[in-house]
């Protein structure tokens, strides 16, 4: 049975990357007794997507439980990327504090900023903890500071603004009301939650009602709904229902399973009462924003509206005459299982089949969100082709409406010419400008969706990689008309065969190169890019002529330029309409749609004359 709502707090854990987030809730998860003293977890265990340890990023929000001294505890933690940030209001709404985390060294970090401002504007107060307190390098008044004046910028009450300070090092396990502290545990902090986090504002004595915050799928349990309950008491085998924002019933069946959270597992309990966050499955089609309820109930819980898809992809079966030697799951059939699998517990991602034969068109908010499938999928052993992300268009009013997104830039001063300069190229226009001290500026954006697919890699570039931005969607507007894209044509290879270091030596005053000597290459693909605007054929494979004058042996000294070498996200974004990147697990491929050179022809007299 869980804790009654007065002996109950639940919160959610903000923090930048490596600010020490998971480590300190391992150490949260050590001192509260949830794991044993000689139990063996994994590092960061709150990443616990391969994915997120390798990016330093969270994606998957995840919900996880500590009991202190008779109350319990439930930690959310939120993924802070605006590609996942639509789940961050609905998040916040299941906690009553935040915690905000930041490091003693860098200070509040522009990612934070998101979610933070979320929560200050649902009224949560915030508790803040600068951690590492123990670096040789360490600033706590300093960064005290930032962080008040950042709750100022992102217009804090007074209430907000009166927030309690702790200071601890998540490594060593302790925490402290004063910046010298270094030893003890982390009582102070378990106290600081239970006096400040309130209890949470449910009726116990109402009817059973909960708004389903996160969707999962489980293999035994099927769909799994995540949220907290609102009011009332839910029993195992109780029968349930869920009802849309409009109050109109999706489905009605009984909880077959209600799970409550310790640590970082899901335990089976027989019961759970309003204030407590579980996991509950028995239904079907319900889905994020739903409320599920009792039978009686016929008022939906208000809730945010899940953010439409912007961004689509083609997913098509990989048909290059590499198919099928690097991976194990390449027919469509198997493809279209695994993405539907996906949509069930992913409410951001839509699939349709596609006009194309055995290829898929997967919808979601963003570049960063669809690469994350990709390279899920491909990790798994699927090999697909992926075409260029389009943004999805509507018919408004006044005709067609292209999605725009609200793009936040932290610059340092000396690059903010080029960003607005580049941003304007892009249709673009600026909202806000304002120092952000330290020396940086904080430029704000309306752009069209359209004009920011591949802008990321460049944007790093153009800050020497200091620049931080964050995207959110804004509206859906007017069409902004024709975005200039890539300016180079590229080299086509028009042999199959493997690039041979002789070739490439000759092809390296033509452009840059993607191919190294040795590599498998066919027809109609992309070895490198054009110095020109046209697309350039070419042979990689050809051999030096031999002679009894001239040796082969020259060639040993032949010194090649090393091959620009793109990410899934990279080559995504540079390819253009007419080409594919074929993701196998062993490789990332640029290739033209059509690998004959007649067929490309053909079709490129088609589009001209469309």
């Amino acid at each position: 049975m869980t804790s009654s709502p007065r002996a109950l707090r639940n919160v959610a854990i903000i923090a930048h990357v490596d600010h020490g987030k998971t480590t300190l809730v391992d150490q949260l998860f050590r001192q509260s007794g949830t794991f044993r003293e000689n139990e063996r977890i994994d590092e960061r265990a709150m990443d616990s997507n391969e994915l997120e340890k390798e990016r330093g990023i969270t994606i998957l929000a995840k919900c996880t439980s500590v009991e202190w001294n008779g109350t319990r505890i439930n930690i959310v933690d939120t993924p802070g990327h605006a590609d996942f940030g639509a789940e961050v209001e609905r998040i916040l709404s299941m906690v009553d504090g935040v915690i905000l985390l930041v490091d003693s060294a860098e200070g509040p970090m522009p990612q934070t900023k998101f979610v933070t401002g979320k929560a200050l504007a649902l009224g949560l107060k915030p508790i803040v903890v600068v951690n590492k307190i123990d670096r040789p390098d360490a600033r706590p008044a300093e960064v005290l500071d930032e962080c008040f004046e950042l709750f100022l910028a992102l217009e804090a009450n007074d209430e907000q603004l009166d927030f309690p300070t702790l200071y601890a090092s998540g490594r060593s396990g302790y925490a402290g009301r004063d910046d010298s502290v270094r030893d003890g545990d982390l009582t102070p902090l378990f106290e600081t939650i239970v006096e400040h986090v309130p209890t949470p504002d449910a009726d116990p004595d109402g009817e059973f009602t909960m708004l389903a915050t996160l969707l999962d799928r489980d293999n035994f349990m099927g769909r799994v709904l995540t949220g907290r309950i609102a009011s009332g008491r839910l029993e195992m085998n109780m029968p349930i229902k869920a009802i849309d924002a409009t109050g109109k019933v999706v489905e009605s069946g009984r909880a077959t399973k209600i799970l409550s959270f310790e640590g970082l597992d899901r335990v089976p309990v027989e019961s759970a009462e309003a204030g407590d966050i579980v996991a509950i499955a028995g239904l079907t089609d319900a889905t994020v924003a739903n409320t599920i309820c009792s039978p009686e109930v016929s008022e939906a819980i208000p809730a945010q509206p899940i953010d439409p898809p912007t961004l689509a992809m083609t997913f098509s079966v990989n048909d290059s005459p590499m198919a099928g030697r690097e991976g194990d799951k390449v027919q469509s059939r198997v493809i279209r299982d695994r993405l539907e699998r996906e949509a069930e517990g992913n409410v951001a991602i839509r699939i349709s089949e596609s006009a194309e034969k055995d290829a898929f068109e997967v919808a979601g908010r963003g570049e960063l969100q669809l690469g994350v499938l990709i390279e899920t999928m491909r990790r798994e052993g699927f090999e697909l082709s992926i075409s260029r992300p389009r943004v999805l268009f509507r018919d408004g009013p006044d005709g067609r409406e292209e999605p725009y997104e609200q793009v936040v830039v932290d610059v340092d001063d000396e690059f903010s010419g080029t960003v607005v300069e580049k941003m304007a190229l892009r249709k673009a226009e600026m909202t806000d400008m304002s120092p952000s001290g330290g020396g940086k500026t904080r430029i704000t954006f309306s752009a069209p969706s359209r004009g920011l697919i591949g802008y990321h890699g460049e944007f790093l570039s153009d800050t020497r990689g200091t620049g931080i931005m964050n995207r959110l969607f804004e509206k859906y507007g007017p069409y902004k008309g024709r975005i200039e894209g890539r300016q180079n044509g590229v080299l086509i290879s028009m042999e199959q065969g493997e690039a041979i270091a002789y070739s490439l030596n000759t092809l390296e005053d033509r452009g840059i190169l993607f191919v190294g000597p040795g590599e498998k290459l066919y027809q109609g693909m992309v070895i490198g890019e054009n110095a020109k605007p046209q697309d350039l054929e070419v042979n990689p494979t050809k051999t030096k002529q031999l002679t009894n004058i001239r040796s082969s042996g020259k060639d040993d000294a032949i010194r090649l330029t090393p091959p620009r070498v793109m990410t899934l996200e990279q080559a995504i974004a540079y390819i253009a309409d007419d080409e594919l990147v074929e993701v196998t697990p062993k490789a990332i491929r640029i290739r033209k749609r059509f690998l004959d050179p007649h067929e490309r022809k053909k079709e490129a007299r088609k589009t001209e004359a469309a």
